[in-house]
């Protein structure tokens, strides 16, 4: 029956062999596309993170268990980052503060980025959850985390002499008559007489 269904009658020992081997591999479960099997760069990332700050608390002394672990232990882990930076933070002292392109070297330290201590925080906290954690308890989410963040910023801000402007956020386009027309000009253009 085997033959039948592979060549006919008549086939070598070698094609039964084949049809044995083809009809073996359609009832094991193929592996998914090597594009499914990888996470993408954003859990990559977030699962690093996750387990270094897991070893952090775990080289605490005495070591932290992720029960015991609150919002005091993010700002010095995140404090801990800092000697890893590649931000150039300018003191107030320093002749190049407030001035976005210095004209040489100080001996300021170097700092983990506002955005990237920001980023960090979303993936821990996703993370926290993803592990486990329940969202009332998470530490990453709590207030001192952000007033945190925000000084962080402000004070970066600062030192480089960069003001950080808020991103204003898109408006999604309405499917209205009025498409390409800003909500201002359009209350204008209703509202001026004589149009």
């Amino acid at each position: 029956m085997l033959n039948d269904r592979v060549g006919g009658e008549g086939s070598s020992s070698s094609s039964s062999a084949q049809a044995a081997s083809a009809d073996h591999h359609h009832l094991e479960p193929q592996p998914p596309p090597a594009a499914a099997a990888q996470p993408s760069r954003y859990e990559s990332q977030k699962r690093r993170d996750w387990n270094t700050f897991g070893q952090y608390l775990r080289n605490q002394r005495p070591p932290v268990g992720l029960p015991q672990c609150n919002y005091s232990h993010v700002l010095e882990f995140m404090r801990y980052l800092d000697q890893f930076g590649k931000t150039k933070v300018h003191g107030q002292g320093c002749p190049f503060f407030g001035q976005p392109e210095p004209a040489g070297p100080c001996a300021c330290p170097l700092r983990q980025a506002w955005g990237s201590l920001d980023a960090l925080v979303g993936r821990l906290r996703a993370a926290y959850e993803e592990n486990g954690g329940s969202q009332e308890t998470n530490p990453f989410a709590n207030g001192a985390i952000r007033v945190y963040l925000r000084e962080v910023r402000d004070s970066q801000a600062k030192a480089r002499g960069i003001p950080y402007k808020k991103k204003k956020k898109r408006r999604k386009p309405n499917s209205s008559s009025n498409e390409g027309m800003s909500s201002t000009n359009f209350h204008q253009m209703h509202q001026s007489p004589g149009v």
